[in-house]
C-alpha cells in the first residue's frame, strides 16, 4: 500500500514512461504540471491547443524539456483531437487543459473519439493526510450528483477495479452514510447494505465490504467499540464510497483546507484513466494526479 504520492511517482520512475496528452493545453499550472512530471522521470506529454499561447507560456515558465505540440485553436476540436489519440494508441492518458468541463467530457463520450464504454464515468479522489499512514481513496465526489443503486454499483466497481490495477488486491471498502441503522427514510443505508449483499454474493470484484457505516467508525476502531459494532475494516479502510457528489466533495475539501491533505483525482470508467483537476489545483496536485493515472493504467 503506497503511503504517500512521493512512493507513486518512485514506482513509475524505472518503467517506460507514460504518454499524456492535455487537450487545450495553453495554461501555466498544468504546463507547470508536465514540466514536473517530466523531470520526475515517470511520463512524457503531447500537447494540443493553440501553439502560440502554449510557447509563450513556456517561454514564461522557461520549458527546458523536448515536446510535441498539435496546433488547434478550438477548445472542442482540441479535446477530440487529444481523445483520438488515446484512442489510436498514441497518446496513453487524457488530461484536460483550459477547456469547459462539459465540452471535455462531451469528447470523452463523443462515439467518435472511441474512450467510450459500456462503463459509467466516476471520480476516484485519492488524499494523502497528515498524521495517516496511507493514502485514502473516496468515490464519488465529483463527477455523478445524486447516483441510485445501479449507479452505485457501477461506481463501486471502478473504484475496486482502481485499487486492484494500483495492487491492493482485497481492499477494504466502507460504503458510507449517516449511521450504521437500515432506515427506509435514508435510502443511502438502504442502498449500502444492497452493495454488502452483492458483494457476498460475489457479484462485485474482490474486497473485504462493509456498509452502512458511519464515517467515524470507518476512521476509528474505538468508535466502533463505543458503539459496540463489530468491524474487520475499522481503522484501516482503502475506499471509502460515498452516498453523493455533495458528502464527497465536502469530506474532500475539509481534508485539504482543514487537515492540510493533498489530493490527485482521476475520472475512471472511459477507455483510459483520465485527469481532469479543479481550476484551484496547483502544479504539484496535477503532477500526483497524473502519478495516479498512469500508475492504473500502467497495471
Amino acid at each position: 500500500m503506497y503511503k504517500n504520492f512521493s512512493e507513486i511517482s518512485a514506482s513509475l520512475k524505472n518503467s517506460q514512461p507514460i504518454r499524456v496528452v492535455v487537450a487545450s493545453a495553453q495554461d501555466a499550472a498544468v504546463l507547470q504540471a508536465i514540466q514536473g512530471m517530466y523531470h520526475h522521470g515517470f511520463a512524457q506529454a503531447i500537447l494540443v491547443g493553440d501553439s502560440n499561447k502554449i510557447e509563450a507560456i513556456m517561454d514564461q515558465l522557461e520549458f527546458d524539456i523536448p515536446i510535441d505540440i498539435i496546433h488547434e485553436k478550438d477548445a472542442r476540436n482540441a479535446a477530440l483531437i487529444s481523445a483520438e489519440l488515446v484512442s489510436s494508441g498514441k497518446a496513453d492518458i487524457l488530461m484536460k487543459g483550459l477547456i469547459n468541463s462539459s465540452d471535455f467530457l462531451k469528447a470523452i463520450l463523443d462515439h467518435k473519439s472511441g474512450l467510450r464504454t459500456q462503463h459509467l464515468l466516476s471520480h476516484l479522489a485519492t488524499f494523502e493526510i497528515p498524521g495517516f499512514s496511507k493514502l485514502a481513496f473516496y468515490t464519488d465526489g465529483g463527477m455523478n450528483l445524486f447516483p441510485d443503486l445501479k449507479d452505485k454499483i457501477e461506481i463501486t466497481v471502478n473504484g475496486i477495479e482502481a485499487m486492484h490495477s494500483i495492487g491492493i488486491e482485497n481492499p477494504n471498502v466502507a460504503v458510507l452514510t449517516a449511521n450504521e441503522v437500515i432506515n427506509p427514510k435514508m435510502p443511502a443505508t438502504v442502498d449500502a447494505a444492497s452493495l454488502v449483499e452483492m458483494n457476498q454474493d460475489g457479484k462485485l470484484p474482490r474486497c473485504r465490504m462493509e456498509g452502512p457505516i458511519a464515517l467515524d467508525v470507518a476512521l476509528s476502531p474505538d468508535a466502533a467499540v463505543h458503539k459496540g459494532i463489530q468491524s474487520e475494516i475499522s481503522g484501516n479502510v482503502d475506499l471509502f464510497i460515498v452516498p453523493n457528489i455533495e458528502a464527497g466533495n465536502m469530506i474532500g475539501k475539509s481534508l485539504m483546507y482543514y487537515a492540510g491533505a493533498k489530493m490527485a483525482g482521476v475520472i475512471l470508467g472511459a477507455a483510459c484513466p483520465i485527469v481532469m483537476t479543479s481550476r484551484a489545483e496547483n502544479a504539484e496536485g496535477k503532477i500526483n494526479s497524473i502519478a495516479l493515472a498512469s500508475l492504473i493504467k500502467k497495471n
